[in-house]
């Protein structure tokens, strides 16, 4: 209890500072959450979109709109099974986007971890493995 009591306020100063690092991006950091998703998973669904971030359709569905009107977005080819589907894919400007909204966090993050020792780097690479497997 008292390691978890000690690690997620930690965890939360970092994602907080991670998110902070995305830059003036010009997208909400929702949106920005949507669209990772939907490059991790192309041809995902509103619907399924919905479910898996744990969000209302219609709040999905005007982020989505919000997002193919700047062209981050797109609509894939209908459904062979289901033609009422479209599933979503990642336009180039998309791509673009989530590619140096990562790097900028990656660039932040080693500059942080260049001003520890090794011996604290050495502690955090050894926790890379187990703290991966929280949450799976």
């Amino acid at each position: 209890m008292a390691l978890a009591e000690a690690l997620r306020p930690a965890l939360h100063r970092l994602h907080r500072q991670l998110k902070r690092e995305t830059g003036d991006t010009g997208i909400s950091p929702l949106q920005a959450l949507l669209l990772v998703a939907i490059v991790q998973q192309p041809g995902i669904g509103v619907a399924e979109l919905a479910r898996q971030e744990k969000l209302r359709g219609p709040t999905i569905s005007g982020h989505i709109k919000a997002m193919e009107r700047e062209d981050l977005v797109a609509r894939a080819a209908p459904d062979p099974q289901d033609r009422r589907r479209n599933g979503l894919i990642a336009t180039d400007k998309g791509w673009t986007l989530i590619k140096s909204i990562k790097q900028r966090r990656t660039d932040w993050l080693a500059s942080e971890l260049a001003k520890l020792s090794p011996e604290a780097r050495a502690a955090i690479r050894a926790a890379i493995g187990p703290l991966g497997a929280i949450g799976q």
